[in-house]
């Protein structure tokens, strides 16, 4: 069987969301996931492309319409991290960006054991209709599957 990957999301927002917040979203990703952003001309507006790699062509595309996604439960969209480390250190800078900003929404969970692997995790959102899932797997000793995803060069 084929293998794929994730290439990219599309997210509506509502008419005005991006004329009024486009800075504002922009900002927000960008320093705390280190994604590009990039106004692209589509389906006649101009969009929100949040890119998370430009080598491995991986975006969310935020657009708005007269019937955007309306999420009020905790669909979200996994990030994985190599690292304990990193998710506390973005959980932290989340978390500050919080106490300034109550748009900005975060979950804290408790770490998920389940069998050999762990699961730490928060989620966090902000002006778009769903959240970020940030998390890291923690493998018992003797447990790393044969084959996982990794960054390399």
């Amino acid at each position: 069987m084929p293998r794929m990957r994730f290439n990219h999301m599309e997210l509506t927002v509502p008419t005005g969301v991006l004329g009024q917040h486009r800075g504002e979203i922009a900002h927000f990703y960008t320093e705390l996931f280190g994604w590009e952003a990039l106004d692209v001309p589509i389906l006649k507006q101009l969009g929100l492309l949040l890119r998370s790699d430009p080598e491995t062509s991986q975006f969310l595309l935020v657009t708005e319409s007269a019937t955007p996604l309306v999420s009020p439960g905790y669909d979200h969209l996994g990030l994985l991290y190599e690292s304990r480390a990193e998710v506390d250190a973005l959980g932290e800078q989340c978390f500050k960006a919080a106490a300034k900003d109550p748009r900005v929404r975060v979950k804290e969970y408790e770490d998920l054991v389940q069998g050999p692997v762990t699961v730490h995790a928060f989620y966090v959102r902000f002006l778009l209709p769903i959240w970020f899932d940030v998390q890291c797997l923690e493998y018992a000793e003797g447990a790393l599957p044969a084959e996982r995803w990794r960054y390399g060069a």
